[in-house]
């Protein structure tokens, strides 16, 4: 006889149906409270994971916008969601009330490869002392080894130089510019981690490149969402490897570099990178069980930078090259700054930036336009807040659409369009706008942002001094219409890059 008979499996599915609609009803407490946002009525346990489409949602979140206002509610499942639009309300969560709204949702996604209560990393660790230590490990030691410094920049030339030697391989065929900037970027964090470049053929580099496309095709859809509303079905024995195996290769990869150096370090000399001075503060937290310096933080730190470091700088390169071909008046009137202040032989300098207003204004735009990061990272509220009028309970996790900022249409005059205008005044003078958050804002705004600030110029005005750019002839002109995959990155297309 079985455990269960059959007229026993009816009563039990009505007791598990009636506990999940229960459970279902206890999650939603905080929609019932006054002033809450408002937003669409979501299903029975699924919440809006059905109204929204998880493989983009920015058109989901327009029409939300429209129809709900600035300030919307969803459900994940049983997970409360605000989503945040315009520059007001943006402004008021992530900086007015930034003490309130810098934590993270826990990620329990990367728990099977390591993230954990001793080992947050610095981008997804929760808000408190190990993520002020880790930030404020990392500024110091990006500063260290050269950020806002001439060491730094030379590195960034270095390579700016070995990446036009690449292009000019090509020998004006029609390419794909994207592996080769993937690698330059890559080359810098790497220098400033690993302490070593590799060269734009070693099979290393190509692996990791691969691994991290990879990794961020699993960070978009459906699934991942689901996931992450309900962790508990990573409990479930290899899920988490089947679904995540670009993640879980990438980090073996990194296990392997972040072991190389150790074999290699010497304790008695200076550290030669992040991973020497990040082994120094393990040795000197040894013993104090509260601390985030220890080897298993370790490897999350080192991926959270050089993940971070490399693809959202690459990427915004790539849409400049593809703006550039597209907009070949701007790309002339770029060069012909570039001529008359740095000439065709210097290598160009940060302090170049001053004496070129609309090269400047030019890579503000493609950040502007690309908009690679439209939803930015999620943030929780660690206590009850109100922005914007509207109740937002602790535990609540916030999306700021930092799309509805760079493409608002009451403060851009061509929102949709490349518009370098945006940042030039009358008298052709670069202005900084309120709006322009690409690097999001408050505490946790991109910690590498002059690190990223630092390589846009210098790579940018390095091939536009160079080397002219168009369409390949015979070849269509590419769409200027991205592609979202967590990162909105420019549709594929080549370029042919002449000599000038």
């Amino acid at each position: 006889m079985g455990l269960l008979s059959g007229d026993m499996l009816g009563p039990l599915a009505v007791a598990v149906l009636i506990f999940l609609l229960l459970l279902d009803v206890m999650h939603r407490r905080s929609r019932w409270a006054p002033r809450y946002p408002p937003g669409p009525t979501p299903l029975p346990v699924l919440g809006n994971l059905l109204q929204v489409d998880f493989e983009d949602p920015r058109p989901s979140f327009n029409q939300l916008r429209r129809r709900f206002g600035n300030v919307f509610s969803l459900q994940q499942v049983w997970t409360p969601v605000v989503v945040l639009n315009g520059l007001a309300a943006v402004r008021e969560a992530l900086v007015y009330r930034n003490q309130d709204t810098s934590d993270r949702p826990p990620p329990a996604v990367y728990e099977h490869v390591g993230y954990g209560p001793r080992a947050e990393g610095v981008i997804l660790a929760r808000y408190g002392k190990a993520w002020r230590e880790q930030r404020r490990f990392s500024l110091s030691t990006l500063r260290n080894f050269g950020l806002g410094k001439k060491s730094l920049e030379q590195w960034v030339t270095e390579e700016a130089s070995c990446l036009c030697a690449a292009f000019a391989d090509q020998a004006g065929r029609p390419f794909s510019p994207r592996d080769l900037l993937n690698k330059a970027v890559s080359n810098v964090i790497a220098s400033l981690t690993f302490g070593f470049r590799f060269e734009y053929n070693d099979p290393r580099i190509v692996k990791l490149l691969d691994m991290m496309e990879d990794m961020l095709k699993e960070e978009s859809g459906l699934v991942r969402q689901v996931v992450e509303a309900v962790p508990v079905l990573l409990r479930i024995p290899g899920l988490a490897a089947k679904i995540f195996p670009g993640l879980k290769a990438f980090m073996a990869l990194i296990d392997e570099l972040i072991t190389e150096q150790k074999m290699t370090r010497d304790p008695t000399q200076p550290p030669r990178h992040l991973i020497d001075a990040f082994l120094d503060e393990v040795k000197e937290a040894k013993g104090n069980p509260e601390s985030s310096f220890n080897d298993e933080n370790l490897r999350l730190v080192v991926t959270d930078l050089f993940s971070a470091g490399m693809v959202t700088t690459s990427t915004t390169l790539a849409w400049a090259l593809l703006l550039m071909i597209l907009h070949p008046d701007v790309q002339r009137r770029v060069q012909q700054e570039i001529d008359e202040v740095i000439g065709k032989v210097r290598r160009p300098e940060m302090g170049d930036q001053a004496l070129m207003p609309f090269t400047v204004a030019v890579v503000h735009e493609v950040q502007r336009f690309a908009d690679i990061i439209p939803l930015g990272l999620p943030h929780m509220t660690s206590r009850d807040i109100e922005v914007q009028g509207f109740y937002v309970p602790k535990g609540t996790t916030l999306i700021t659409n930092l799309s509805s900022v760079l493409k608002d249409e009451t403060i851009w005059e061509k929102p949709f369009c490349f518009h370098p205008e945006h940042f030039l005044d009358a008298q052709g003078r670069f202005v900084k706008q309120e709006a322009f958050i690409p690097f999001s804002a408050g505490r946790r705004a991109c910690l590498g942002e002059p690190l990223a600030r630092m390589e846009l110029f210098l790579f940018f005005t390095s091939l536009l001094q160079h080397f002219s750019f168009s369409v390949p002839a015979g070849q269509p002109r590419p769409s200027d219409h991205g592609v979202f995959a967590f990162l909105v990155t420019p549709p594929p297309y080549q370029l042919c890059a002449v000599p000038r």
